[in-house]
């Protein structure tokens, strides 16, 4: 191994390590609510991940945000230009905390609506609607955070993310059995002060995450830069974060379909899939923080001029990214003997449950294969249209409508029913591979 692909492995575990620990520990939020709900019983699992479908699109929202401000940062950052990263961040919060109040105001007065999207059963929409109102505080909590850290990481800054959500995890347990196990003398809430739980720590993280942003000395951040302006960047930030956004929700939106269909086959299908995503959110750490950290390296790259580097180390880091999303496959397979000790389920739900852990095993590669080039390598280079055209085609135009007939049409059964949706990540994945190899991402955008 030469010194040029050292210095870059070195900067990609630098970069990686708090991402991938910040990845496991959000994974570990969402599993101890669906562990801890366990106890509650099996109704309240299925209900909390339907519900759970609002906040990923949430997610999803900030998600492409924080794409567009990374990309844009990354290369402003590698041409040192502090008050452009000011700046962009300004207008994607601006953009943030507009939506996140839009989601909390309508978990709050309308859940039972939300809750209808996704299931017809009147007992997951009643227990899921408790716990919508519940958590409605957390979204405009989240919006604010998620943009911060964007800014963090495109500037290098990972470890404050890391601590931030660490501190969630461990105020989210903490409640959690508070609320759901009646200690300290507090009532015994269930699915509610779960929902509770999870508000409450939220604030508590994005207090902590402005109290750090102000005190930096390198790129000081507060919500003042909600009011700076600048039209050049504003058309810039819209040009390269809408077509990510769209991408974002265009592939959380059918992902939130697959969780509609899934909702309308039983509540052993939902209960079994909720199991399931708790492990290959898990097994999926390393390869995804690859791919997102990986792109922070080759933006800066790209933006200090080096155009020959970044396209040496986007092959680099493909390759790793690869690897770790078969490691990643093996690790949920050889999770599979302690799938039943996660949550008590009925005899069919576990039967589903084995055969969902297998099917998630090798979808995570193509997954892996997939987000390091869209979401990675492409957007690096400034490149957020082709994911965006992409998804929609096959998601929209082929994997959802083959789902619907499938479950609505020829009502096959909920295992065949899954399996066709879980087809996405390998029918995309020739185009993808195409364009990386035309190299057309490979641009400067910064002014």
């Amino acid at each position: 191994m030469n010194r040029e692909a050292k210095d870059f492995y070195k900067s990609l575990f630098k970069v990686v390590g708090p991402i991938a620990l910040q990845n496991l520990i959000s994974a570990a939020v969402s599993s101890v609510d669906v562990i801890m709900l366990g106890y509650v019983g099996q109704t309240a699992i299925a209900a909390s991940s339907l519900a759970g479908q609002i906040i990923f699109i949430l997610f999803m929202i900030t998600v492409g945000l924080s794409s567009g401000l990374g990309m844009l940062c990354a290369q402003y950052w590698g041409k040192k230009d502090i008050d452009s990263i000011k700046t962009l961040t300004g207008i994607a919060l601006r953009i943030a905390f507009t939506v996140g109040c839009v989601f909390g105001i309508a978990a709050f007065f309308v859940p039972q609506f939300l809750m209808r999207i996704f299931t017809d059963d009147p007992n997951l929409i009643q227990t899921g609607a408790v716990y919508l109102r519940a958590v409605s505080f957390s979204y405009i909590f989240i919006s604010i955070t998620q943009i911060f850290c964007a800014t963090f990481k495109s500037v290098e800054k990972v470890r404050i993310s890391t601590f931030l959500t660490f501190l969630a995890l461990g105020l989210n347990v903490f409640l959690n059995g508070v609320f759901i196990f009646g200690l300290f003398g507090a009532p015994k809430l269930g699915i509610f002060g779960v929902g509770i739980a999870t508000s409450v720590s939220r604030a508590i993280e994005v207090c902590v995450c402005l109290i750090y942003a102000a005190r930096q000395k390198e790129i000081r951040l507060t919500m003042a830069v909600l009011f700076r302006r600048s039209r050049e960047l504003t058309q810039d930030f819209f040009k390269y974060s809408l077509p990510a956004l769209g991408n974002e929700l265009v592939w959380g939106a059918a992902f939130s379909m697959y969780s509609v269909i899934l909702g309308h086959l039983g509540e052993d299908i939902v209960a079994a899939n909720s199991i399931v995503n708790v492990v290959r959110n898990l097994a999926s750490i390393l390869c995804f923080g690859m791919a997102y950290g990986g792109a922070i390296i080759i933006g800066k790259t790209i933006g200090a001029g080096q155009m020959d580097l970044a396209e040496r180390n986007a092959s680099r880091l493909a390759r790793s990214t690869i690897l770790a999303g078969v490691v990643g496959g093996i690790a949920m397979l050889c999770l599979f003997p302690i799938m039943p000790r996660l949550a008590t389920l009925s005899e069919t739900a576990a039967r589903y449950r084995n055969v969902l852990l297998f099917i998630n095993s090798y979808s995570i590669v193509g997954a892996a294969i997939n987000t390091v080039l869209i979401c990675g390598i492409f957007r690096a280079g400034g490149d957020s249209k082709f994911g965006f055209i992409l998804d929609t085609i096959c998601m929209w135009a082929v994997v959802v409508p083959s789902g619907l007939i499938s479950a609505f049409v020829l009502k096959l059964p909920p295992l065949v029913v899954y399996f066709i949706l879980f087809l996405d990540e390998f029918e995309k994945m020739p185009f993808v591979i195409v364009h990386y190899f035309k190299k057309g991402w490979l641009k400067n955008i910064t002014r």
